[in-house]
């Protein structure tokens, strides 16, 4: 005979909090120092959030920065941790949240948050540059293109107004142009540096899928071809 137990109403409360991700409400841990350099403060375009950026410095000068949003007496860790600090991107709804994170030297990666439930949470399994890259790389225009070094994806200035600076009429809150740069290990011995600079694409947010705009094909072409001869 199955017998069944009703857990005690004590019990079914522990598991469930158990079960539900952290709120984080009591901010960073113990060692993380809010930084008072005032660039990397950011206030969502509502006033609603505002970003803090905290460091820590560990053994063998290894530094380690969490970001977290403020909101009312809440406070969120925006993941992942990350060993610099980072710039941010709001949509004018204050929707949408693009992280603009340095990962290396000339190197950097992008994130995309979405506020959901009243707190900013990950909107993309992988980071959006490296969505971005697939993206680039399943091109048969781009596909073979091998890169080493200094690669990085950048978000293009003008979430907050749509690009309107670009002369266009997009909705507005709908897409993110990003801009994705690298170097190559090998080259002609003739030429300093060559690779990838500046090509773009455009993500759309509504869709979750990338493409690239008519006004971007010369410029992607070139970006292509970009090397500096000796």
């Amino acid at each position: 005979m199955t017998v069944f137990y009703r857990p005690a109403p004590w019990l079914a409360l522990v598991l469930t909090l158990a079960a539900l991700p952290a709120l984080a409400g009591s901010g960073p841990p113990p060692g993380f120092t809010l930084s008072d350099d005032a660039d990397l403060a950011f206030t969502s375009p509502d006033g609603a959030i505002r970003l803090e950026q905290y460091m820590k410095e560990g053994e063998d000068f290894a530094v380690k920065w969490q970001v977290w949003a403020r909101r009312g007496g809440e406070m969120r860790e925006l993941k992942p941790e990350q060993g610099y600090p980072a710039g941010f991107r709001f949509t004018a709804d204050s929707r949408w949240l693009v992280r603009m994170q340095k990962t290396g030297s000339g190197e950097q990666d992008l994130f995309l948050y979405h506020f959901e439930n009243g707190a900013f949470v990950s909107a993309t399994k992988q980071s959006l540059g490296d969505l971005a890259w697939a993206y680039f790389h399943s091109r048969p225009d781009t596909g073979k293109m091998k890169l080493d070094y200094h690669i990085s994806a950048n978000l293009m200035k003008g979430t907050e107004n749509a690009y309107r600076w670009l002369g266009v009429d997009w909705p507005n809150n709908r897409y993110l142009l990003i801009s994705l740069s690298g170097e190559m290990d090998k080259h002609p011995k003739n030429v300093a540096v060559k690779g990838l600079a500046d090509w773009r694409c455009r993500y759309d947010l509504k869709t979750g899928k990338f493409d690239v705009p008519k006004m971007f094909a010369k410029g992607n072409t070139e970006a292509l071809k970009w090397e500096i001869k000796r």
